[in-house]
């Protein structure tokens, strides 16, 4: 690569020669902050409606800045912009470009603010609207859940604990269990967004401008909730960033936990459900394989997304105050974070409504294992036998019946009075699947009954959020 003239950068004022070559390339971040641009550009239009109404710059000059900058948008949309690592950034492109279409009232529109602001407001503008596309993705996949759990509530299959078969329980209210998490994971990205939508823009290089700016008809035009209150704070730190990849990571998570449950129950051993061949893929030497690869790869990405938010925690620990070029390392970890997130998501959205589940197999399976156990030591305990006692008789029959291979609901009465006198006929009301599940009646136990209030509870409130959700707007055009 040549060496650009020196004259070319716009802070070479006290520079005597060009910069190396190597090192040009080096520390250039264009290659991946163009990504930014369109929010750059939102900014800067923000920036020079803001300086024409406190009278830096004139009513024409702010005219002609906005009008040279949605024709660089436009340029950039249609893929005729030309990117240089010469100038550095998507900043000073933008800028450079401007300069070269209006002139020299191109280079007013960097007054009362910095580059350090200026990215810090970027990323936020950026990063605000990839949650909102985020937590659309998950109401999307929550969706897919609820429909599921009402489709699938009286569907028994077997609960476990140590992936040993533990009690019976339902399809639906398995599901209902994933939706809960998502709820969380919802409620911590709506907590994260509040501290994005803070404007650093006006806090210039570290300690604000001579200039007589307005940063909140700024924050107005953009969408932010405030400005920033200390210049200090608002330049130098990514705390938002790491925020997110925190959420994030949550959320990866336990789309990997999901993720490991599907693999599980499309193997031949489980055979709970089948996704659609649009979501498997077969292999190269063996025919009969159909191989669960979209769940696999979300378990696989999770450690991605864990990696970037070590990287980030690790990029700001040691930084004093205030901006530092560490940071330029702050955005590709964040890029990618939120690609992969919004991928794994909008590919679990696509693929949950079409999961077939195998009810008589989820219902042969839960009457393994003696799934039906601790209901019968429940039944004891309402007789009067105290739980230890209890818990001592059920082990005993289990044992026999792992001996005559018979689950307990196959015994006859005979054989289940040999272990305690108190059991009468109507024990077997509650050794049978559909009996154990239907028992467990309260909110938030299994019972179809409950599964299906569960529903429609979380759907009620999902309308609710929906009719009550804030259109963030932005008034920069």
């Amino acid at each position: 690569m040549e060496q650009q003239n020196v004259k070319e950068k716009p802070w070479t004022g006290r520079f005597t020669e060009s910069t190396d070559a190597f090192v040009e390339a080096f520390t250039a971040s264009v290659t991946f902050d163009q990504r930014l641009a369109y929010y750059d550009i939102r900014g800067s239009i923000a920036h020079a409606r803001m300086l024409s109404e406190v009278g830096v710059l004139t009513a024409e000059e702010r005219e002609q800045i906005v009008e040279g900058l949605e024709s660089i948008l436009s340029e950039i949309r249609e893929g005729a912009f030309h990117w240089s690592i010469a100038l550095e950034d998507v900043h000073m492109n933008i800028e450079s470009r401007l300069v070269a279409e209006i002139g020299d009232v191109g280079k007013k529109l960097h007054t009362g603010r910095s580059r350090n602001d200026q990215v810090a407001t970027d990323i936020r503008l950026w990063l605000r609207d990839e949650i909102d596309t985020i937590l659309a993705e998950l109401g999307r996949l929550q969706a897919a859940l609820l429909t599921l759990a009402d489709r699938e509530a009286e569907t028994i299959m077997p609960g476990f604990t140590h992936l040993q078969t533990a009690q019976p329980t339902t399809f639906g209210h398995h599901m209902m269990a994933w939706y809960e998490m998502l709820v969380r994971d919802q409620g911590r990205l709506r907590d994260c967004r509040k501290r994005v939508n803070v404007m650093p823009l006006g806090a210039a290089a570290l300690a604000g401008t001579t200039f007589p700016i307005d940063r909140t008809i700024t924050a107005r035009l953009l969408g932010f909730d405030s400005p920033a209150e200390n210049s200090l704070d608002a330049v130098s730190d990514r705390d938002f960033s790491i925020e997110f990849t925190a959420a994030a990571s949550l959320v990866m998570m336990h789309l990997s936990r999901f993720s490991e449950e599907l693999v599980l129950w499309t193997s031949d051993p489980f055979s709970f459900i089948e996704l659609p061949d649009r979501f498997c893929t077969g292999s190269s030497i063996m025919p009969q394989k159909k191989n669960p690869d979209v769940p696999e790869l979300v378990r696989g990405k999770s450690g991605r997304v864990y990696g970037h938010l070590v990287a980030l925690l690790t990029l700001m620990k040691g930084q004093p105050l205030a901006y530092n070029k560490d940071n330029q390392e702050d955005k590709e970890p964040l890029f990618d974070a939120v690609d992969t997130l919004k991928g794994s998501l909008k590919v679990y959205a696509d693929m949950m409504p079409t999961v077939v589940v195998r009810r008589e197999q989820t219902r042969a399976a839960a009457l393994k294992g003696f799934s039906t156990a601790t209901d019968l030591a429940d039944y004891l305990v309402r007789a009067g036998v105290p739980f230890r006692d209890s818990h001592e008789i059920v082990g005993k029959a289990v044992r026999y019946g792992i001996e005559e291979q018979k689950d307990l609901a196959q015994m006859s009465l005979e054989e289940l009075q040999q272990f305690s006198e108190v059991i009468q006929q109507d024990v077997f009301e509650v050794l049978t699947l559909e009996g154990s599940v239907a028992a467990r009646n309260h909110r938030g136990g299994t019972a179809p009954e409950q599964v299906r209030s569960a529903v429609r509870r979380a759907q009620a409130r999902e309308a609710e959020e929906l009719s009550g959700a804030t259109s963030y707007q932005d008034q920069s055009y």
